[in-house]
This record gives C-alpha cells, sequence and structure tokens, in this order.
C-alpha cells in the first residue's frame, strides 16, 4: 500500500471530512445502499412516476432517521427485517421508468435505451465493462479503490485521457447485475476500501448499478466517481445510496465547458449537484488545472468551493493534465502544465482559504 494510503487513515481533514466514509470503510458504519435496502417501502408497479417520486421523497426523510439511528447506534443493522420492498426496490422501479425516457444526465435524450435506443452517451440497457481491478491511483483515502470503469460518457472532453473508454473505442465486456454484484463482493474481499463506480461516467448506468447492489451481500461504501453532469432526477436517485460523491469540477464558465466538453448548461448543473451531494453524502472533489485555464476556470472554481461548500472539503488539485486524443485542436491545450501554473494554482487554494486540498 501507498504510504501515503497508511498515513491518511490518521490525517485529521480526511477525517473531518470524510468522517463517515471512514466508518463505513472500516465497518463501524452501515453502507446507504444497505440501509436504503431494508427500510420499508409501499409502492405498486402499476403507480404512476408522479406518486412513486412522492413516495421517494417521504422514504428520503426516514431513510436520513434510520441512518442516524444506526449510525448512533440507537440500533443496529442486524435488527433490521428484510422488506418485501425496500427503498432501494423504489429507486429501481424509477431508474428502471429513466431508462425507457433516458433523462439521467443534463441532455435529456429521451431516447428508449430498454429498446435499444442509444443516446448521446452511446449506452444501451447492458452494462459494458472495460476494466475493474484493485486501483492504486486514486485519492489516499480511497487506496486500494475496487474501481470498475464502464463504457460511455455524458460529455466529450477533448483532452479525456480515458477516450477509448468514454468514447466507447473499445467493445468492453457485457456483465450481468448479479456478476458485478459478485466481482465487487470479491473486490471488498481482497482489501478494497470501496466500490469506485467510473469510466467514462458510472451515470448512464445508474439503473445497471442499483440492481447490481440489490445483490451485493457485504458492507462497502459507494464512491460516485463522476463528472458532475447528471440531472436532477439522477441527483434524488443517487441519495441514500452513495457513500462518497467522488466528483469532477472541470470548468468556471459555460463557455469553456461548451467548447472543450460540449456540455451547456455545465456550471448550474455542476454547483447544483456539488451541494446537493454535500447535503446527502460527503463529497471528495477533483479540480484538473489546465493550460491557459487557471483565470477563466481554476480562480473560479476554488473559491466558490469555500463559500459554499466550507473550507474544510476534501478537495484534489490535479496537476496531471497532459495532451490527450483532440486536445490538439485547441492550441491552449496544445502543451502540459508549468511549475508557475502549478504554484499559482496553489496560491489560488490558498487565498480561497481552502485547508483541506492535496495534489
Amino acid at each position: 500500500m501507498r504510504p501515503d494510503a497508511k498515513a491518511v487513515l490518521n490525517d485529521k481533514g480526511a477525517r473531518r471530512s470524510l468522517h463517515r466514509y471512514f466508518g463505513v470503510m472500516q465497518n463501524d458504519r452501515t453502507a446507504k445502499f444497505r440501509i436504503a435496502s431494508q427500510l420499508p417501502a409501499d409502492f405498486a408497479k402499476d403507480d404512476s412516476t408522479e406518486k412513486l417520486w412522492k413516495t421517494h421523497s417521504d422514504l428520503l426523510n426516514q431513510y436520513h432517521r434510520l441512518q442516524n439511528r444506526l449510525d448512533t447506534h440507537i440500533s443496529t443493522f442486524k435488527e433490521l427485517e428484510k422488506p418485501p420492498l425496500s427503498f432501494l426496490d423504489l429507486k429501481i422501479e424509477i431508474a428502471e421508468r429513466i431508462l425507457k425516457n433516458c433523462h439521467f444526465c443534463t441532455r435529456k435524450c429521451r431516447v428508449n435505451r430498454g429498446e435499444g435506443q442509444l443516446g448521446y452517451c452511446r449506452c444501451g440497457d447492458e452494462i459494458a465493462v472495460s476494466a475493474l481491478f484493485e486501483h492504486m491511483g486514486e485519492e489516499p483515502e480511497l487506496v486500494p479503490s475496487g474501481t470498475v470503469f464502464t463504457l460511455g460518457c455524458t460529455m466529450r472532453c477533448l483532452h479525456c485521457q480515458n477516450w477509448r473508454i468514454s468514447q466507447c473505442a473499445e467493445q468492453g465486456r457485457v456483465y450481468s447485475v448479479s456478476q458485478l454484484a459478485r466481482e465487487i463482493e470479491g473486490l471488498r474481499q481482497r482489501g478494497c476500501r470501496n466500490a469506485n463506480l467510473v469510466g467514462g461516467d458510472p451515470t448512464p448506468w445508474l439503473t445497471q448499478w442499483l440492481r447490481a447492489f440489490k445483490q451485493v451481500e457485504v458492507n462497502v461504501p459507494v464512491v460516485w466517481n463522476s463528472n458532475a453532469y447528471y440531472s436532477e432526477e439522477t441527483a434524488r436517485l443517487l441519495a441514500g445510496f452513495v457513500d462518497v460523491y467522488l466528483l469532477d469540477f472541470k470548468y468556471g464558465n459555460n463557455d469553456c465547458a461548451t467548447r472543450i466538453s460540449d456540455a451547456p448548461a455545465y456550471w448550474e448543473t455542476c454547483t447544483r449537484n456539488h451541494v446537493y451531494g454535500k447535503e446527502v453524502g460527503e463529497l471528495i472533489i477533483r479540480v484538473l488545472v489546465l493550460p491557459n485555464h487557471l483565470k477563466c476556470c481554476t480562480a473560479g472554481i476554488l473559491p466558490w468551493i469555500g463559500d459554499n461548500l466550507g473550507t474544510e472539503t476534501r478537495i484534489n488539485i490535479m496537476f496531471q493534465y497532459r495532451p490527450e486524443w483532440r486536445a490538439t485542436e485547441l492550441p491552449e491545450l496544445s502543451r502540459r502544465l508549468t511549475r508557475a501554473d502549478m504554484k499559482e494554482a496553489n496560491e489560488l487554494a490558498e487565498n480561497a482559504g481552502l485547508q483541506n486540498f492535496i495534489n
């Protein structure tokens, strides 16, 4: 294990920001998906979608009360009885309906993926996996991370380092949800600290992920490793399922987001999902510093985080940028970062009062 992955267990900043995650990771608390699977839900398959969402809203309040009882040891997970239908089952039912009129991401293509139609993300109804393994290169608190790379993405970042995965340049392997569940269990049993759902982006596959975790029988924190470009409906379904939101914060304005990643309404979507993620879970934010974008992007992102999410928010300011895929189509992205760029980014973080960032 990396030395910093050991040292982070005693890092006060990381533990304050990710207190519950550490508890689940060390099996002192219960992962959210397991709690959701034990919370009874009263609904019928022929209920209207509007009624299902009303039931979901009511149950989310009950969920938070149940989680608090478990976290404070007023109740124990073993005391809970398996209900005929659960909060997790309700999420699956809603997600299956969204799949037939797809609006998991902000684009809302509205295609019927259940009938083989493909939207912007190029994802169908069978989850395609590029790789799954014990990842040693993530943030120290996540390592070793049980990482599952799925194909497809809701954005088109010209500089994407995983473009073969995100743009479906490779075929991948189709997994059933039961196979995925067994793989997640195996990764946890081999010592992984979490189940890290990534890609591409995990958003198009939310239905399949909910189905898979219905069958997972181990206690493992779920890490939603996403570009944060997902719809409000997806955000609501993630509440009570995701333990840690590992979210990118790529751009400080819509112009850069649209020009580089074909992501209109990015700022409104990204900020909304970060705020809601902080309300219902715990956050790690990735800020990839781009050459020639410190003033227009980094300088806006970091103060916004401090002002709206708190200066103790766990942030990874990333200097790993290199020109990949179609990055050379934009002259400003055709080079790597300089030492001056890195120094400026760290100064921006310090000036914003951020106290819990890593590089």
